[in-house]
């Protein structure tokens, strides 16, 4: 289904309050810590709902895989709700790369300085419960996975998780510039936001696929200069071509860096979030990366190429440590942008160098060499330019997508947790 079209039949799902829908609920792994990877198998079900919740079948297949995530960048408090508690209800719109016949969600208070109250959560008006439980409460700094929901998931289409809080308390952690209409609800009305609250994955019980892709990167992998709800980060026109064989899962943060922390929603340094945002996505077979041009030209800069290169390895070497393959890519030309200079553009040259060599990634993709003027190799092409001369548009996103080795995505590596 084209990706566009998904968003039609959203202004039902997200019109009006959502009532609490009696559905099939069943319970499996509940986790409150904010590491460790989230299971892959469906646990059996708590003895106190067999008779009212039947689990999957006894002798099914299938994993846990992640179909969608946002990395948590920030932690905010809420302009529109004032200083008192306010009951709101948050719908976070998401789309799905791949489906499923059950869902999980996973809800962050990274940020927050006290603890997240959610007393009615549901997937496309489908309740979620949390240990049996229809209401949890999120520690500070903590996450919580919830039991998987038997509720239908459709792959490459937009998903309605809606969160339920009786009172205003944060920050609200979030991750910001989702590029996609999200829907907050408060006593005065319905607001319309582009940032994603407390929900950081979305997980999909599959038969099918054979993994996970996870892709790290910063703006350009969140999709700055793309069209307001039309998905068409690059990583979403990777998911379109892999055809359900692999989720894609984006954790890319505007602003964010390798080798320093960002501020004002830039988030932690990759080389620091990597576990959370990448190894620990369910299902998790091969990790992109897209890092880089942040430390290069945000500042202060970093002067030393090399320095930027170890850590790119440093990653890799952490994701072959837990089995998994990793493809990078080279950075792509930004003169025009603010604060561009020739000695900027000669470390984004040795960086690309010595990727291209060899020994940082298994495999690569120069997003650099496709993304640039052939006349004017320090600027980027004018038909992907999104006008900052940094950032891409539409056209430009589907270029990088399309140049995605399919097969060197491939990993031959067994998924554990399989039923």
């Amino acid at each position: 289904m084209p990706r566009r079209q998904g968003y039609a039949p959203l202004i039902a799902l997200v019109a009006g309050t959502a009532a609490l829908a009696t559905g099939v609920v069943f319970v499996g792994t509940l986790l409150f810590s904010g590491s460790g990877t989230r299971s892959n198998q469906i646990a059996a079900p708590d003895q106190r709902s067999v008779a009212r919740a039947p689990a999957a079948p006894a002798h099914s297949t299938g994993l846990w895989l992640g179909t969608w995530a946002a990395a948590p960048a920030t932690g905010v408090i809420d302009k529109h709700h004032g200083s008192g508690p306010t009951r709101r209800t948050i719908r976070n719109v998401v789309h799905t790369s791949i489906g499923g016949d059950a869902a999980r969600i996973t809800l962050s208070n990274l940020f927050g300085t006290h603890p997240l109250v959610v007393d009615h959560a549901t997937v496309n008006k489908r309740p979620v419960t949390f240990r049996g439980a229809g209401a949890v409460t999120v520690p500070a700094g903590g996450k919580i996975v919830s039991d998987p929901v038997l509720v239908p998931v459709a792959a490459d289409a937009d998903l309605v998780v809606t969160l339920r809080t009786p009172s205003a308390e944060g920050p609200v952690t979030i991750h910001p510039g989702a590029h996609q209409t999200s829907y907050v609800e408060d006593e005065r009305g319905t607001w319309r936001t582009t940032d994603w609250r407390y929900l950081t994955a979305v997980d999909v019980h599959n038969k099918t696929a054979a993994g996970t892709v996870a892709v790290i990167g910063d703006s350009l992998t969140a999709g700055t200069g793309s069209t307001l709800d039309a998905n068409s980060r690059w990583p979403d026109v990777l998911s379109d071509r892999l055809r359900g064989q692999y989720g894609v899962v984006n954790a890319g943060i505007a602003g964010n860096r390798i080798l320093r922390d960002g501020g004002d929603r830039r988030g932690v340094r990759a080389s620091a979030r990597f576990d959370r945002d990448v190894l620990d996505v369910a299902g998790v077979r091969t990790v992109v990366v897209a890092l880089g041009i942040n430390d290069v030209q945000q500042f202060p800069q970093e002067t030393d190429p090399q320095r930027i290169v170890d850590a790119l390895r440093s990653m890799t070497q952490r994701a072959h440590a837990q089995g998994l393959r990793v493809v990078g890519a080279t950075l792509m030309p930004y003169e025009g942008f603010r604060g561009w200079t020739p000695a900027q553009n000669a470390v984004r040259e040795q960086v690309n160098e010595l990727i291209r060599a060899g020994g940082v990634f298994d495999a690569v993709i120069d997003f650099d060499k496709a993304a640039r003027d052939p006349h004017h190799p320090t600027r980027l092409l004018p038909a992907y330019d999104s006008g900052d001369h940094l950032h891409l548009n539409d056209t430009g996103y589907q270029r990088l997508g399309s140049l995605v080795d399919l097969p060197a995505l491939r990993h031959e590596r067994p998924v554990s947790g399989r039923l």
